[in-house]
């Protein structure tokens, strides 16, 4: 339940918002227009907001039918621990219900120690006894 000075929203962020959030916890610098094309590409996005400020976020990237991929669950570090992941990540998978049909995939990658948050609702940690390291490459 999100409280009620909160706002929650199922729009895309400006870059410039998206990139102060990722800042504030983080995570790499992006070019502007990378940053930019990756928001509107994406499949689903829901926001959190204290008044104009945006102070959490999670997106649904991929191609709409076999793969979906969930990026960017992300929480200004000064909202940590007030239940706002679990909010955003409930709407993530009310939408993936709605939109992942039997066959498809859905997948992230957890930031360290993140592991257990996402467990939650039923992902799987690779390696185990049926699946392979996930890996990743960054240009």
């Amino acid at each position: 339940m999100l409280p009620d000075k909160y706002t929650l929203k199922f729009t895309c962020p400006s870059v410039e918002q998206f990139l102060n959030l990722r800042a504030k916890v983080g995570w790499s610098d992006l070019d502007k227009n990378l940053a930019q094309a990756s928001l509107n590409n994406s499949l689903f996005h829901a926001t959190i907001w204290l008044n104009e400020q945006l102070i959490g976020m999670a997106r649904v990237v991929g191609d709409n039918a076999m793969y979906f991929y969930i990026q960017d669950l992300v929480v200004d570090p000064d909202y940590q621990k007030l239940g706002l992941g679990k909010v955003l990540m409930s709407k993530v998978e009310g939408y993936l219900f709605e939109s992942a049909k039997k066959g498809a995939i859905i997948g992230l990658l957890s930031a360290q120690g993140k592991e257990s948050f996402y467990g939650h609702y039923g992902y799987t940690q690779r390696p185990n006894e049926l699946l392979g390291h996930g890996m990743c490459k960054f240009i």
